[in-house]
């Protein structure tokens, strides 16, 4: 491609991520400067209950402001296989553990600034065995029936990229039979 990386640092050192100054010769030997954030990768589950139904998690986002419909979600600790991860913060936010989990695709949340990169899990034949949250996390769990979830993200319901994007990945996984 032409580009070289040619200077980082890091401008601020954050609790999950950084925020990263990159310094980069173009193609044209000309250089530029970009501002990134440096994250360490997540997860993200559909987890499908007996019913049919995907449990969905509401929780305040202070970048928002508000409080958000989602996929039950969280960011890989350091050197943590992503499956693990997914086990863990699908107990963390649900209380439940899956029997069945299959990654169903992996993607960048937002490459034009962050290195984010995203594995998305279907997890089904659900157990109750809940872990403890985050002491950070107000979490309220909503199981939704699958053909009614598939409406609302039709109707512009869920404001959350990953939710958008799992059901998509999902949709064929668990809308076949329906």
């Amino acid at each position: 491609m032409g580009f070289e990386k040619i200077g980082q640092e890091i401008l601020i050192k954050g609790r999950v991520f950084d925020l990263e100054r990159l310094r980069v010769r173009l193609p044209n030997q000309q250089e530029s400067t970009y501002e990134m954030i440096s994250h360490p990768g997540a997860v993200a589950i559909i987890a499908l209950d007996a019913e049919e139904r995907i449990l969905f998690v509401r929780q305040f986002r202070p970048a928002s402001w508000m409080e958000v419909l989602e996929l039950p979600a969280g960011t890989l600790e350091r050197g943590e296989d992503v499956l693990e991860c997914a086990k863990r913060e699908l107990r963390e936010e649900t209380g439940w553990a899956a029997r069945e989990m299959r990654e169903l695709g992996a993607f960048y949340l937002a490459p034009g600034y962050s290195s984010e990169y995203l594995h998305m899990f279907l997890a089904r034949d659900l157990y109750y065995a809940p872990l403890e949250a985050d002491q950070d996390e107000f979490i309220h769990v909503e199981a939704v029936p699958v053909s009614q979830a598939y409406e609302m993200a039709h109707s512009g319901v869920f404001k959350d990229g990953k939710t958008l994007a799992g059901l998509l990945l999902a949709e064929p996984h668990i809308t076949q039979n329906k």
